[in-house]
């Protein structure tokens, strides 16, 4: 077998193909956009290389064939938060070799050694978690826009190599026509009612102004949580702007009480719909598909990430933007099921919400984490 980092415009064809390769008989797998891929290792589109690095290899078999690849990436913001300085490697795929397996977890641990790394949690992204991140293991159906898929023999090499589960990270799926509970809308139209409290749907013509509500948001409700790093104002920008093309304004909300940004939830139609037949590419006939599978309309959204400051968390504001977004929802007559992806099983009150607006189990990925 043979190893090489990816440095050429040929290495990072191949290092997509790979995907290609594994997954070619796989109906339920959607190849993400290059571009997509290709953006996280491209410093003038993410900004994580200002605080960090990343590198990637292929591996290819005694005849030169693609038979896998990974990369290794270091977040100086949040490699030192842990005992042990740690980095991360993602991307991973590989044919069904303890062998090939072990030689991609190899050499991605000793480019993290050279960094200064004692461990690496995989398989995440050089990135924020709400794309690339985390080990399927149950619910191999099909991905929505931004969530891994992998093949179920993927575990046992990463077990095998001596990775162990951090956290678990579960999706859930909601039947949109299916009605909430009468406890749960009764809670949520007296908080509607209260004074003061308000609900806006995001609007791009405001793009700074919700952006800066986000921040507010986001960095007050989630900063107790172990790992955390603040959200900045470049990595929210460079989010909505790869969320534009498939952006619907009022399937994003916002709550406030008293004026104060409280509250919020970003839901996005599901590209991986209009994405299917691409794999891959999105080139002229690639967004030519695109457009027109936008304009038919997908049936399935996914709910990218909610927050609540911490004063508000238990003022019910979460179940007034769920009946905010059903009441926009239902009219359409377009949507079936609202994906909830991802809740970590170390956050109860995320979970509370799923329960309460009746989700069910859908799929379950893990964060795991090898030491040197």
């Amino acid at each position: 077998m043979n190893i090489t980092e990816v440095k050429s415009k040929a290495d990072k064809t191949a290092f997509l193909n790979v995907a290609r390769i594994i997954y070619k008989d796989d109906p339920n797998w959607v190849c993400p956009l290059d571009n997509d891929v290709e953006a996280v290792f491209d410093p003038q589109r993410n900004n994580f290389h200002s605080h960090g690095c990343a590198t990637r290899w292929v591996l290819r078999n005694n005849k030169g064939d693609l038979i896998g690849r990974i990369a290794a990436f270091v977040n100086n913001e949040k490699a030192y938060k842990n005992e042990q300085p740690t980095g991360g490697c993602g991307f991973f795929e590989c044919i069904d070799d303890q062998d090939a397996a072990f030689l991609l977890f190899n050499t991605a641990k000793a480019w993290l050694q050279q960094q200064g790394m004692q461990a690496m949690d995989g398989p995440i992204n050089f990135g924020e978690n709400d794309n690339f991140w985390g080990l399927l293991v149950e619910g191999f159906i099909p991905p929505s826009y931004g969530m891994n898929y992998h093949l179920p023999y993927y575990n046992a090499l990463f077990k095998a190599y001596g990775f162990n589960t951090l956290y678990e990270q579960i999706t859930n799926h909601l039947d949109v026509h299916k009605p909430f509970s009468e406890r749960f809308t009764k809670i949520a139209n007296w908080v509607m009612a209260k004074p003061g409290y308000t609900f806006e749907h995001f609007k791009l013509s405001q793009l700074e102004k919700f952006a800066a509500d986000f921040i507010e948001i986001y960095n007050d409700g989630w900063q107790d949580f172990d790992g955390f790093v603040p959200i900045t104002h470049q990595t929210i920008m460079e989010s909505l702007k790869q969320m534009k093309p498939i952006m619907d304004e009022k399937l994003i909300w916002f709550a406030y009480v008293d004026g104060e940004p409280a509250s919020f939830i970003v839901i996005l139609p599901d590209a991986n719909q209009m994405i299917k037949p691409l794999n891959g590419k999105l080139n002229l006939w690639g967004k030519l598909i695109f457009v027109y599978r936008k304009w038919r309309g997908v049936t399935r959204m996914r709910a990218i990430v909610m927050g609540t400051k911490q004063k508000f968390q238990k003022h019910g504001l979460e179940s007034c933007l769920f009946i905010k977004l059903k009441e926009y929802v239902l009219p359409l007559k377009q949507y079936d099921e609202l994906e909830l992806s991802w809740v970590g099983d170390f956050n109860d009150k995320m979970i509370a919400i799923h329960q309460a607006v009746g989700a069910t189990f859908a799929k379950k990925h893990l964060t795991m984490r090898y030491k040197f």
